[in-house]
C-alpha cells in the first residue's frame, strides 16, 4: 500500500466548494447555432466540459474533427465509443469557416483517436490547419492529438502541416494508465519526443488529470519525463467523472496545491503552467502563445 504524500487529494465524498461552477444553456445559444449550421462537433460539447458556459459566452470552442465517435474504451472520457463513421473531406473547409466567423486569435484543433484510420486521421489534421491558414492567416492554431499508435508518419504529416504548438496529453501517471485503455506512457512520451526532434522550434504541451489516485512523487516524475522530451507547456486540471459510469473521482486537489505545482513546475522549466480545478487543456489555451 502506497503512503500518503503531503500534496495528495484529499479523501471527500462531494464536490467542495471550490468546483460549484454552473452550467448556463443560455450562453450557448449562439455558438451552438453556428456549430449547428456548420455541422461541427466540440470537445466542449462531446466531454461535457464544466466550462462550456464560460467559454461559448466568450465565443471560444476547442473543435472536434474526426467525427465524434472514439475507437478507444478510457474509463474517464464522455466522447461516444462505438464503431466510428467514415470523415467527412469537407470538414477542414467548415472549421476555418468557423474560426473566420468567430474572428479567434487562437484555435485548438482536437480529434476522437481514430485507430481504425490507416493514419490516424493525420491527413486531415495537416488539411485543417491548410484551411485555416487560408481563411484566417491572423489566428494561432494548436493541434491537439492522439498517439496515432505511435506512427512516425502519422505524426511527421502533422508537424510539416506548421500548427503554432502541438499537444499531446498524458493524462495520468504510469501507474493509472490501466484507465486509458489502448494507450501506453511511454508511447506518448515518444510521441511529443519525435515532435520536438522533427522541429524543436514546434512548442509542445501536455496535460495531467488530477485526482484518479495519483501520489505528488508521481506527478512530479511525469514532470521530469516531460521535461526530458522537450515540452514546454503544461496543463494540470482536476478530473471530474463524466457520470457514474466512469471511472470515480479518488480525490480533489485543493486551489493551493494546484498554485503550489505551478510554481514548482515553472521552477523546473516549463514555460507556461495553467494549474487549478477547473483548467482543462484548451482552457485558456491562448494565454500559452502570449507566455512562450
Amino acid at each position: 500500500m502506497q503512503s500518503k504524500q503531503p500534496g495528495d487529494p484529499m479523501k471527500i465524498t462531494r464536490r467542495p466548494e471550490w468546483l460549484q461552477k454552473k452550467i448556463s444553456p443560455s450562453a450557448h445559444a449562439e455558438m451552438e447555432r453556428l456549430l449547428g449550421d456548420l455541422q461541427l462537433h466540440t470537445v466542449c460539447q462531446e466531454a461535457h466540459c464544466p466550462n462550456i458556459s464560460e467559454c461559448f459566452r466568450s465565443r471560444q470552442a476547442t473543435f472536434l474533427i474526426l467525427g465524434n465517435i472514439c475507437t478507444r474504451l478510457c474509463s474517464f472520457c464522455n466522447v461516444t465509443k462505438q464503431s466510428p463513421h467514415h470523415f467527412d473531406p469537407d470538414e477542414p473547409a467548415r472549421v476555418a469557416a468557423a474560426v473566420q466567423k468567430l474572428q479567434l486569435s487562437h484555435v485548438v484543433i482536437t480529434s476522437p483517436t481514430r485507430d481504425d484510420l490507416p493514419d490516424g486521421g493525420a491527413g486531415l489534421y495537416a488539411q485543417t490547419v491548410t484551411a485555416i491558414r487560408k481563411a484566417a492567416p491572423q489566428t494561432a492554431i494548436e493541434l491537439l492529438i492522439p498517439d496515432f499508435m505511435g506512427d512516425h508518419g502519422s505524426i511527421a504529416a502533422v508537424v510539416a502541416a506548421c500548427p503554432d504548438i502541438s499537444g499531446h496529453n498524458l493524462e495520468t501517471v504510469p501507474r493509472l494508465y490501466h484507465i486509458r485503455s489502448g494507450a501506453d506512457y511511454r508511447r506518448s512520451l515518444d510521441v511529443l519526443k519525435i515532435i520536438h526532434d522533427l522541429d524543436p522550434r514546434l512548442l509542445t504541451k501536455s496535460g495531467l488529470m488530477l485526482g484518479l489516485g495519483e501520489t505528488e512523487v508521481e506527478i512530479f516524475q511525469v514532470l521530469d519525463d516531460l521535461l526530458a522530451v522537450g515540452c514546454s507547456y503544461l496543463s494540470l486540471g482536476q478530473y471530474l467523472a463524466p457520470s457514474r459510469s466512469h471511472y470515480p473521482v479518488q480525490g480533489y486537489v485543493p486551489p493551493e496545491i494546484f498554485d503550489n505545482y505551478r510554481e514548482r513546475a515553472l521552477a523546473m522549466g516549463f514555460k507556461h503552467v495553467e494549474s487549478g480545478p477547473y483548467v482543462r487543456s484548451s482552457y485558456h489555451a491562448e494565454q500559452y502563445g502570449m507566455k512562450g
